[in-house]
């Protein structure tokens, strides 16, 4: 089976011409339709600069080296251009802090029409019947009643809804998902991760979900893969990393898990 995303021998450095810092030292990965690929490690793995790169939201003085393929296009080294006409449209990305992705000054529905007018070409009354549908989705209560609201007047979980519902609005290939439940109450977390796990399921949709938290990929990855110091030091499917861990760094985050207790990809 062919990637949705295919990422081979990733570099990336961070800092002025002649000494960057090196982030990402050569990694690899494969994101499949219909499947939740993790990527986990400690603050500074860099996990993130890695989904960023795919997008191409690293800093200007960043180098990135390797191959990134969207099917037979190339992502490394694409004119801004036509990386702008992929971002959001074949591939989207939800981040931690929904209050940070969503603009606090314009209605939720504006932020759903707008992007589904610019990149799908619909007229007025069909990006909202639209914007309606995928509000309903992702399980945001009186949907047409939330279209004419602001972000502050939701709570953290369903502001994280919305902007799923954004990212998807184009119905992309690939979804980036960082750290998406790391600002919500314990409480919310599961009903945000059930969703992105469905989702990857109806829509068919290639899911990277970046997170420290192992107890989060238990509930939702199809395969993991575990970076430390900018390499990634194993990986394999969601039983074969819980249930023997071969790298010693892997070991040590199942350890940390509450209760260290991991079977068949369920924390307890």
């Amino acid at each position: 089976m062919s990637a949705a995303l295919s990422i081979r021998d990733l570099t990336i450095a961070i800092g002025p011409k002649g000494s960057a810092t090196p982030i990402v030292k050569g990694i690899s990965l494969d994101l499949h339709a219909g499947r939740v690929q993790g990527l986990a490690g400690e603050s500074g793995s860099g996990k993130t600069v890695s989904s960023l790169a795919v997008l191409g939201l690293l800093p200007v003085n960043a180098v990135v080296g390797g191959s990134m393929r969207l099917g037979d296009t190339e992502l490394i080294g694409l004119p801004l251009k036509r990386l702008r006409g992929i971002r959001g449209r074949r591939i989207a990305m939800i981040f931690q802090d929904p209050s940070a992705s969503l603009h606090p000054q314009i209605r939720i529905g504006a932020q759903l029409t707008d992007h589904v007018r610019r990149h799908l070409r619909l007229d007025a009354k069909r990006a909202r019947a639209h914007a309606i549908e995928l509000l309903e989705r992702v399980q945001v209560p009186d949907p047409e009643e939330a279209l004419a609201r602001y972000p502050h007047q939701f709570s953290g979980g369903q502001r994280q809804r919305i902007a799923i519902a954004i990212a998807l609005a184009c119905d992309p290939e690939v979804l980036l998902a960082d750290e998406p439940t790391t600002a919500l109450d314990v409480t919310v977390q599961a009903g945000i991760l059930q969703l992105l796990r469905d989702l990857a399921l109806e829509r068919q949709l290639a899911v990277l979900l970046v997170t420290h938290d192992l107890g989060v990929m238990s509930a939702i990855a199809d395969d993991v893969a575990v970076m430390r110091a900018g390499l990634i030091v194993e990986s394999g499917t969601r039983e074969q990393l819980f249930t023997a861990p071969q790298h010693e760094y892997t070991r040590e985050l199942l350890a940390a898990l509450p209760g260290a207790q991991v079977a068949n990809g369920d924390t307890e």
